[in-house]
């Protein structure tokens, strides 16, 4: 349907000076539901965790069993483990709370007679807001004045298509949560936040929740397995005491000490610190990340799909050929200064928004006004507008001129020549020069032209008396850098395919430019869609170009490489690449360039829209996981003695078969959450990570030679460790000699297996150069600890322990040196 077009002369919106009282009396235009997590919730969170129900348990038992000290004890390590765990918790939840900021959409504004920039939030009653193609309508809104638009009202009606909006009474509504579709307007906002249609529906707007990623869940089954593991150990242990001591308390005491050994509580905290501090420094970095989550996708994303304009283009376009069909002639604008003899510019920019904000609009305009001295414009009056639409679409502006009325039309070629009354030799010649044009590279669009003398207007923009003018060549030239990128994608052995709405000529020599290999081949939007998936997913494998892609294409296409078992990322900045954004593995907006709700429906956001910030991204994210996996594996490797330690010598019947109490396994505890979280996070990229090919995200989070070594390596530590228990005990040693000597050694190997494992593949000799800030803090912090528990006399007492001579701790630092250090010599059998 036309629109009927209205002007307004100025618009000054509010006074500044009158937000402040606006904002008390209506407050922030911000749905309020639930309040934030508070302490109390983290807490209450806390107290249900596994390992805090046991030490619970064990410090409820050692008062039982008259033991006040133990039990002492076991209070302080509950409080160290809570505030531990609060710290993590504030951390992530500061680091998200961070990341949300950044995310916020922002709103054009008038204030003052001026245009500016503010959240959305700070929107009230009576603000003049400027809204155009994308946006999310961030309030409800009285439309002063329009261009073009559609709006998609799906979250409130539930009608997936758009409808039109103009500032008829009746029709110039705008609702919060809406979608602009199409067009531009003007609005007056008349409500915010809980008093909005959408506040009262009760409905929240950029939610964003998805399921459990594919590596939450693996790391849920991960330590599901050795909670299963835990609790049998925990039935066993308990069986075998007391069918030896029938001490029902005693024995409840060891089994839960072995219980606290295996279960694995700082998997689930590292994975989640991990991806919201990630998430956190590369928001820092420019490299928004809506779901922190999705960081993990990251490190296997094995294709990349790029949209051509402003992407790897400037998306700064020229008008540099102008065909001229009544003249059959080309013009290059470069030569041609002044081509007033033609009328394609002048149609091409009648067909242009006034005011454009499409960077093809704006070439337009400035092309016709440095080329022609035509003075036709100022005798025009826009009075109708048919929206751009249509596949492939059009737009349509009618003016009115003294009695007459001049209407002019730019769209898709294939669209023009449609409507168009041209024989099929007209046609062939035009098509030539389409795919002449495209051939250098430009986005080619057709121009025509009407005369209509009715007062009512046809309802389809096609059913005027069109002319054919001719076409436009718009050249946008590609970004410096983006030959770079494209080798820096192919080096990280991830694929890079082109999807646009351009012809293929123009596709084909953008991609020659840029270096995409093999760019001679494409497939069209046409093509695709009337492939079998079977047939798709078989061409999308070597095919890099897609060409005249419209959303159905786009969405196919990705579905097509996601069922080959591709990690799919795609860029996009429109509202037609909504639905593949948000269909591809990682969607990723422009943060400058795209619209609101391309952002909306992407992961990530590129907020300078430089490509090359997507190299960096892929590279966080495999550091990331990287980083996550040595964290796992350490936790794993610390583990396996600990609980071979605490398990084996009383099912092998030893002299001493209880060798650790809850005190032990707590300190432990205490050393090893921090070093798996924190320490490990801070790891560097390692320079190889960019070479290496993207893990294949379905083999699990680890691979079995992975398990294999890091289960090695607890073994190794396990069998020095057990070797001192069996000699010292031997020996005549008393249980508090030989429980010095292990534990010791524990925690000796610990330190080491903790710098060991910043690596699996390069040496200490290497690692000690990484930085980490925190390298120096963990050997200071835990040399200290052992200092305290060995040379304190009430300490060393607390933890039943005795004094270890010098012979005696160089000893155990010998042993779990060797324990280690055979690590760093397989390290270097690697290269």
């Amino acid at each position: 349907m036309p629109v009927k077009i209205q002007h307004i002369e100025s618009i000054r919106g509010i006074d500044e000076n009158d937000i402040s009282s606006l904002q008390k009396k209506f407050g922030k235009n911000i749905f309020y539901s639930e309040p934030s997590r508070r302490l109390i919730h983290i807490l209450w969170d806390i107290v249900r965790e596994p390992m805090f129900i046991l030490l619970f348990i064990a410090c409820a038992l050692y008062f039982i069993l008259s033991k006040p000290g133990e039990g002492m004890m076991m209070i302080v390590a509950m409080v160290f483990v809570a505030g531990i765990s609060v710290f993590q918790e504030v951390r992530s939840t500061k680091a998200l709370e961070a990341l949300k900021q950044f995310t916020e959409p922002k709103v054009i504004v008038i204030r003052n007679g001026k245009e500016k920039t503010i959240g959305t939030d700070e929107l009230v009653p009576g603000d003049i807001i400027i809204l155009s193609e994308g946006n999310q309508v961030p309030a409800d809104a009285l439309i002063l004045h329009d261009n073009d638009l559609t709006v998609n009202e799906s979250i409130i009606t539930g009608e997936s298509l758009p409808v039109e909006k103009n500032e008829t009474k009746g029709n110039n509504l705008l609702y919060q949560g809406t979608t602009i579709n199409s067009g531009q307007c003007y609005a007056k906002v008349t409500a915010t936040g809980n008093n909005t249609i959408l506040g009262k529906l009760g409905k929240a707007v950029n939610s964003y929740t998805t399921s459990k990623t594919l590596l939450q869940q693996q790391v849920g089954r991960f330590v599901k397995k050795f909670a299963f593991f835990g609790f049998s150990a925990f039935v066993i242990i308990f069986f075998v005491n007391y069918f030896k001591n029938e001490n029902v308390i005693g024995s409840l005491l060891f089994a839960l000490t072995l219980a606290m050994a295996v279960i694995p509580e700082e998997i689930p905290v590292a994975f989640s610190s991990f991806m919201a501090l990630g998430a956190f420094h590369m928001a820092r970095l420019g490299i928004i990340s809506r779901q922190p989550q999705i960081i993990e996708n990251l490190g296997a994303v094995s294709v990349i799909c790029l949209d051509k304009t402003g992407t790897i283009t400037e998306n700064s376009m020229q008008v540099k050929m102008i065909y001229d069909y009544e003249t059959d002639n080309l013009f290059d604008l470069e030569n041609n200064k002044k081509i007033m003899e033609q009328n394609v510019l002048r149609y091409a920019a009648l067909a242009s928004e006034m005011h454009p904000f499409d960077a093809m609009e704006k070439a337009i305009w400035e092309a016709y006004y440095k080329s022609t001295d035509d003075n036709l414009l100022k005798s025009l009056k826009l009075i109708y507008e048919y929206p751009l639409q249509g596949q492939p679409p059009m737009m349509t502006h009618v003016y009115q001129h003294e009695n007459l009325k001049i209407v002019a039309a730019k769209g898709a070629v294939e669209r023009i020549l449609k409507i168009c009354k041209l024989d099929n030799g007209s046609k062939q010649k035009i098509i030539e020069h389409t795919k002449f044009l495209a051939a250098k590279g430009y986005r080619v669009i057709g121009i025509a032209s009407a005369r209509h003398s009715d007062e009512s207007f046809p309802r389809d923009q096609d059913d005027f008396n069109w002319k054919f003018e001719g076409l436009s060549g718009l050249y946008d030239p590609p970004k410096k850098n983006i030959s770079k990128i494209f080798r820096q994608f192919y080096e990280a052995k991830i694929a890079v395919k082109i999807i646009t709405g351009d012809y293929p000529e123009t596709a084909v020599n953008i991609a020659e430019q840029v270096g995409l290999v093999r760019y001679q081949e494409y497939l069209t939007g046409d093509e695709v869609m009337k492939m079998s998936k079977t047939e798709l997913q078989e061409s999308v494998k070597g095919i890099n170009i897609f060409a005249r892609m419209f959303p159905g294409a786009k969405l196919k296409v990705i579905e097509a490489l996601k069922a080959n078992g591709e990690i799919v990322a795609m860029t996009g900045d429109g509202v037609n690449d909504a639905p593949a954004l948000k269909s591809a593995d990682i969607g990723i907006a422009m943060g400058k360039r795209g619209t609101e709700i391309a952002r909306q429906a992407s992961d990530l956001i590129i907020t300078n829209d430089n490509l090359e910030k997507m190299v960096e991204a892929i590279e966080q994210g495999r550091k990331i996981f990287s980083n996550l996996k040595k964290a796992v594996r350490y936790i794993i490797s610390i583990h396996i003695p600990i609980i071979l330690t605490a398990a084996l010598p009383l099912l092998l019947g030893w002299r001493y078969p209880n060798i650790f109490t809850p005190i032990h396994i707590i300190f432990l505890e205490l050393i090893m959450g921090p070093t798996c979280s924190i320490f490990f996070e801070r790891e560097q990229v390692e320079e190889h990570i960019l070479l290496l090919p993207p893990r294949d995200r379905n083999e699990g989070l680890f691979r079995n030679d992975e398990l294999l070594i890091s289960s090695v390596q607890g073994l190794v530590i396990a069998s020095g460790i057990l070797t001192l228990y069996y000699i010292f005990m031997s020996n005549g040693n008393s249980l508090t000699e030989t429980r010095t000597i292990v534990f010791t050694t524990l925690i000796i190997s610990n330190i080491f297996l903790t710098f060991a494992n910043r690596s699996f593949t390069k040496t200490f000799a290497k690692t000690i150069r990484y930085k980490n800030n925190l390298a120096l803090p963990i050997i200071i912090i835990s040399v200290l600890f052992l200092c305290v528990i060995l040379l304190v006399p009430f300490v060393r007492s607390l933890f039943e322990l005795s004094v270890i001579s010098a012979t005696n701790f160089f000893i155990c630092l010998a042993t779990a040196f060797i324990s280690v250090a055979w690590f760093e010599m397989y390290k270097m059998d690697l290269k």
